[in-house]
């Protein structure tokens, strides 16, 4: 088995970070004995700092925000899958020094569709247009063999998610946010919005919901998966999608093909019921 090596997440905020939770359920459950994977606050201005001063006992680094970007001119070298969206949230810390990023969110989403039976949809349609969209767009690329519509506040927004499809190769449509209810006819629905942005829409879900992704976690579930749920609609979330890409990250920076799943899964269940 590998020698004991550090690992941890980064962000800001960071307080309310699962990623230790799930990297250590999986170490314990691989017999990673010494093995560590704490949290630490670090933003944009700290980033570089707090990196340059890695040793030889760091195996990898989880990214969240503001860090997904800026901890690109960091690295050696990053993965197609993160320069599509260019977006690194995984960093693998190689014993020659290199530092090389990857994005485990694009097949993580991927990964938890999957897990629910859901492999190829004929299109889809998006809530919202932040990082996390783009990632789900890159995502879409892969499994949408039609159209994506993105409903977004603001023509700005609207042209950079045209932009992101461009780039990834997806036709993306946009539509303006106070239609966002038209979003549950598509077979998948993808909701990238903060807490509480779809409240108002859970009375509006049909009773021929399909399949709703939504990527939060804290509180769960949110009206909007509760509403869908009660409907009979398929509903992913943001556990989900968290386990699934730590699942990758854990693989990558310990070597260990086949990371704990349902340990992982189950320490996350755990913590939040916790809080």
């Amino acid at each position: 088995m590998a020698s004991p090596r550090r690992a941890a997440v980064l962000g800001s905020p960071i307080a309310h970070s699962l990623s230790p939770v799930l990297h250590r359920a999986a170490y314990a459950e691989l017999g990673l004995d010494g093995w560590s994977y704490d949290r630490f606050e670090v933003d944009e201005a700290g980033l570089a700092g707090f990196v340059g001063e890695l040793d030889g006992t760091w195996a990898g680094l989880s990214l969240t925000m503001p860090l997904k970007r800026a901890i690109i001119p960091l690295l050696d070298e990053i993965s197609e899958t993160a320069a599509s969206v260019e977006a690194v949230n995984t960093v693998v810390l190689r014993e020659d020094g290199r530092r090389v990023g990857d994005n485990t969110d694009i097949p993580g989403m991927i990964a938890a569709l999957r897990e629910r039976g859901v492999e190829k949809v004929d299109s889809a349609a998006i809530l919202g247009a932040g990082a996390t969209a783009s990632s789900a767009l890159a995502a879409l690329a892969r499994i949408c063999a039609g159209p994506v519509t993105a409903y977004v506040r603001s023509e700005a927004r609207a042209e950079e998610m045209r932009g992101w499809g461009e780039r990834l190769g997806v036709d993306v449509r946009t539509a303006a946010w106070d239609d966002a209810a038209e979003a549950f006819t598509a077979p998948l629905v993808v909701a990238t919005t903060p807490a509480g942005t779809t409240n108002a829409l859970a009375s509006a879900v049909p009773d021929t919901a399909g399949t709703l992704f939504d990527v939060l976690y804290d509180p769960w579930p949110t009206a909007l998966a509760a509403a869908w749920s009660e409907r009979g609609g398929k509903v992913v979330g943001g556990l989900d999608l968290l386990v699934h890409q730590a699942v990758l990250q854990v693989e990558q920076m310990t070597g260990v093909p086949r990371a704990p799943l349902a340990a992982m899964r189950a320490a996350g269940e755990r913590a939040l019921a916790a809080r």
